[in-house]
């Protein structure tokens, strides 16, 4: 059992709490829990004679979390985004046989081996931002063996790198080939059978469905929900990007972790949102490479307060990044956040919308999860384009990297 004290001392400290306290002072780590913070003069006596380590005036902020992403595919969709460049849409592009439906292809031909190998080279981009904590969604094998296999990979990320994973089943993500015309004899194999057992295995901690035109209806939605639910297993839910469809009423009637991309949410839904605790998940990458015109509805959401994540979106048709980074810097500039808001995205709100309230925060009891930053000001994070200044990170109270 890991039981190591230590100090990290002589640190600007942002908490991304409620209260989004900043200040100069020291974290006390003992094992993998954060056990106290402060100023450093305040640390009680019994560790005054610990492990110390100067940080020098660096910033301390949160573990940061990625909680929406597809990281785990094979193979790249460049020439479809050649073809939006001359006008096509990413809806246009999917009923023509392209989209989800070209990666699932390409994921299926790809050992388990090269899945690894292929996902583990976008895993350490993100590790490099600060990354503690990645949601890694299924949904481009679209049967039972290969949406298996790329959840096994994701658990594999998350046992070979300094990272908590936390996988989401989504094979609710589009309709193969193999069952076109019939989406819901698919749905209710991907219902009754493939999610039980992959439970069964331990590879799934949330479930998610694409509700809209191109995927899937809130009735065939329902149906993977009502499985889940009686599984045990959190739901979110892709809800609202190209329509509404009356996905995010759905989603809260079931308390949904949280709803992503959320463009053509009305104030009704925020309200359901509200009430059911949900997180809206904000992602402007996709929203840029697509270049999408109706905006989220933000004022609403502030309005009804509703707590705000962002995400990379990691994935190889609508949002090829994987920065947190760069994420959270257009999510100022093109959905208006404020800096702070968008701190509080990628840390505690993040953590809320993958079901680990103990990690994104800096509190005593929290997991000892933080990265270390070269900057000014914790504006830094987003006032920059492209810039990584994460010269450390610690975690579980281990320090897996520092410049």
């Amino acid at each position: 059992m890991n039981d190591r004290a230590i100090v990290w001392a002589n640190a600007n400290v942002a908490t991304c709490d409620a209260s989004m306290q900043e200040m100069h002072g020291a974290l006390l780590t003992v094992g993998d829990r954060i056990a106290w913070l402060g100023d450093e003069a305040s640390l009680p006596a019994r560790w005054r004679d610990c492990e110390r380590r100067d940080l020098q005036g660096r910033w301390v902020t949160p573990g940061l979390v990625d909680c929406h992403t597809h990281l785990v595919f094979a193979g790249t969709r460049a020439s479809e985004w050649n073809r939006m460049l001359n006008g096509a849409t990413y809806e246009e592009i999917a009923r023509a046989g392209g989209g989800i439906v070209s990666t699932v292809n390409a994921t299926r031909r790809a050992s388990e081996s090269e899945l690894f190998d292929q996902s583990a080279r976008r895993l350490e981009d993100l590790l490099a931002e600060g990354v503690t904590t990645v949601e890694i969604k299924s949904g481009y094998g679209l049967t039972l063996a290969d949406e298996r296999k790329m959840l096994r990979v994701a658990r594999s990320l998350g046992e070979r790198y300094p990272v908590t994973v936390r996988t989401t089943f989504l094979a609710a993500h589009a309709v193969p080939p193999e069952f076109a015309g019939r989406a819901g004899e698919y749905i209710a194999d991907v219902a009754e059978r493939w999610l039980p057992a992959l439970c069964d295995e331990g590879l799934v901690d949330t479930v998610d469905v694409f509700c809209e035109r191109i995927a899937f209806d809130v009735v065939q939605s329902e149906r993977m929900f009502a499985m889940a639910a009686k599984l045990g297993l959190p739901v979110r839910m892709h809800a609202e990007q190209l329509s509404n469809m009356g996905a995010t009423q759905l989603a809260t009637r079931y308390r949904a972790l949280s709803c992503d991309h959320l463009e053509y949410t009305t104030e009704q839904d925020v309200e359901a949102m509200a009430r059911a605790g949900t997180i809206a998940v904000l992602l402007p990458t996709a929203f840029l490479h697509l270049n999408e015109k109706q905006l989220p509805p933000i004022d609403a959401l502030r309005k009804h307060r509703v707590a705000m994540a962002v995400a990379s979106d990691c994935n190889p048709g609508s949002s090829p990044s994987a920065s947190i980074l760069l994420a959270a810097s257009l999510a100022t500039r093109v959905f208006r956040l404020r800096p702070a808001e968008a701190l509080a995205g990628i840390t505690r709100n993040a953590a809320a919308a993958c079901g680990v309230p103990d990690r994104g925060v800096l509190v005593a009891g929290a997991i000892a999860d933080f990265a270390i930053w070269d900057i000014g000001s914790t504006d830094d994070l987003q006032y920059w384009l492209g810039r990584n200044r994460c010269v450390g990170v610690v975690r579980n109270g281990i320090q897996s990297r520092y410049k």
